[in-house]
């Protein structure tokens, strides 16, 4: 599915079920997936709960929109393919995409295994050179700094697009303006879509005392930018909406700006205890009463396929638990361009 070009999703359009826009066989791929990335996360809690795993922070309540981004991106390596600059609430993102959940598992356990960093930085922070999946970094929204890069070597090569993704809180750092300058200019307008993933919290403070605009999409009309608000807790709009302005970012290389708005289930990060919010939205619950309302899954199957993630994400903990730390020979690896086996000069 992550492979299909979005002209080619949008023919499925026409074969939709009744009561949805989308065809019934995209319907349910995006349901299942949105469960993986559910239990996936939730495995990773668990593991920092039982002091299995180091710091958990991810995106439980962002489902929806990271399963439909991710379904949409082109992916493949080098500028003629489209680059992602994420953040660590984008794990569902790169399993629609593709990516292993055991290897969110390794990287939570810090193994040497872990394909993204070899062991030394924790979940959430993923790298895929073979998919222009940039390297994610705990410093907050300095990925809409790098974005205008390779948004630049998209348009040298053509078609392509870069997408970055970042918290509303995050949109109150200088990188973010940074891009909206920078993919805006009109003697060089850039293939990037900028898109703020709106949970209204930063942290443990809440959004409301906190922004002077009313929509941070807003911000971009300042730049002559194309800028839309959605739910981002629904799948099928966020797939919609996101398919047509990708196709306007790509058909016309110019940038846009999106803001949806999305659910924080766990709270911030294991820093807050990973406990469960009942007061947030569950975009998963919500599409699944409307997919047994419509008839396009049963109550059985729904529970089949959380069983079956719970029973996958449970054995990928257990081989992961076995797997061996980083040899401490290695700590010098990679800090340079390289760079190999300084460490032992030190010892």
């Amino acid at each position: 599915m992550a492979n299909d070009t979005p002209e080619a999703r949008h023919l499925k359009v026409a074969k939709a079920q009744p009561g949805f826009r989308l065809a019934p066989e995209l319907l349910l791929r995006m349901h299942d997936l949105m469960v993986k990335t559910r239990v996936l996360e939730e495995r990773l809690i668990k593991m920092y709960k039982q002091n299995d795993g180091f710091f958990w922070i991810g995106g439980p309540g962002e489902e929806a929109f990271n399963v439909a981004l991710g379904l949409l991106i082109r992916k493949g390596s080098g500028p003629k393919f489209d680059y992602f600059h994420g953040h660590y609430r984008s794990a569902g993102v790169l399993l629609a995409m593709g990516a292993e959940p055991l290897d969110f598992i390794r990287q939570m356990k810090c193994v040497a295994s872990d394909p993204f960093s070899g062991g030394r930085n924790f979940s959430g922070h993923s790298s895929i050179r073979k998919w222009n999946v940039v390297p994610i970094s705990s410093p907050i929204e300095v990925q809409f700094s790098m974005a205008p890069g390779t948004a630049m070597a998209n348009k040298r090569a053509g078609k392509a697009i870069t997408i970055v993704v970042g918290g509303d809180a995050g949109s109150a750092e200088g990188d973010f303006s940074t891009a909206l300058v920078w993919s805006s200019r009109p003697a060089d307008p850039l293939p990037l879509l900028m898109a703020v993933t709106n949970n209204k919290w930063g942290i443990s403070t809440p959004a409301e005392g906190q922004h002077g605009d009313r929509l941070i999409s807003e911000r971009g009309t300042a730049f002559g930018i194309r800028s839309e608000t959605f739910n981002g807790n629904d799948p099928e709009e966020a797939y919609a909406r996101l398919a047509e302005i990708m196709e306007y970012v790509r058909a016309e290389c110019r940038p846009a700006l999106i803001e949806a708005y999305v659910s924080r289930l766990y709270g911030h990060s294991s820093a807050s205890g990973a406990n469960f919010v009942a007061e947030e939205e569950d975009p998963i619950k919500i599409f699944e009463t409307r997919l047994e309302r419509e008839g396009l899954i049963s109550r059985k199957r729904i529970e089949a396929i959380w069983s079956q993630y719970g029973d996958e994400m449970l054995k990928h903990a257990q081989q992961a638990r076995h797997e061996p730390q980083p040899d401490p020979k290695s700590i010098w690896d990679h800090v340079y361009c390289g760079q190999k086996g300084r460490a032992g000069r030190y010892v």
